[in-house]
């Protein structure tokens, strides 16, 4: 398993490719922007993208969803219902192919890589974080050394709240890819997060 990270945007979110260097197969996490640099990073990376996930539906993490799509119209885009609901505005703007809902629980495979949804709303009504071996992609539900944002449309302190509890509580560690800024890993954000920490009760 390898990743590729890539800033993407006017505000440099965090766009992801998750390649299976067995199959040469790759998912997209968060196209925010700069379609055409996605593309040609996999292609230089010799992997093929066969599939879309969001972590969630804002702007920033959608906008290159269409330019990947155009290109390459067999990918699935994968999205949470809770946003899917409210796809259709400037917050949450349509993505030009209907995307495919995952849930918590959910399994989806990149080549021979298992991923795994978690379904952790605070920042969105349907954001999620995926699990990949022990790597966990976390969007804007938890950043290094703070947290996402709760004041937008379908936001909710209470939600992120428990989405922070239920990260702290996974086994083990893990690296943390978030949706924005640095990396880190799951024991430095349950040692130092002020947010993670209240979370934890």
């Amino acid at each position: 398993m390898k990743i590729r990270v890539m800033q993407v945007g006017p505000i440099g979110t965090n766009c992801y490719l998750l390649e299976d260097e067995n199959t040469n197969t790759a998912a997209v996490v968060d196209p925010g922007d700069e379609a055409d640099r996605i593309l040609a990073q996999a292609k230089a990376d010799g992997v093929e993208i066969v599939s879309i996930f969001l972590t969630h539906a804002h702007y920033d993490h959608t906008t290159g969803v269409a330019g990947v799509h155009k290109a390459l119209p067999n990918v699935l885009v994968y999205l949470h219902p809770g946003d899917i609901a409210r796809l259709g505005n400037p917050v949450f703007p349509a993505l030009g192919t209907d995307p495919t809902p995952y849930d918590d629980g959910d399994v989806v495979k990149v080549g021979g890589i298992d991923v795994q949804v978690l379904h952790t709303p605070g920042h969105t009504p349907g954001g999620v974080c995926l699990m990949a071996g022990d790597v966990l992609f976390t969007g804007d539900t938890l950043f290094q050394g703070s947290m996402g944002r709760t004041d937008l449309p379908g936001g909710s302190y209470d939600e992120i709240m428990a989405s922070l509890a239920r990260l702290a509580k996974l086994p083990g560690d893990f690296q943390v890819l978030p949706g924005h800024m640095g990396m880190s890993t799951l024991s430095a954000e349950r040692k130092s997060n002020y947010y993670m920490q209240e979370a934890m009760g």
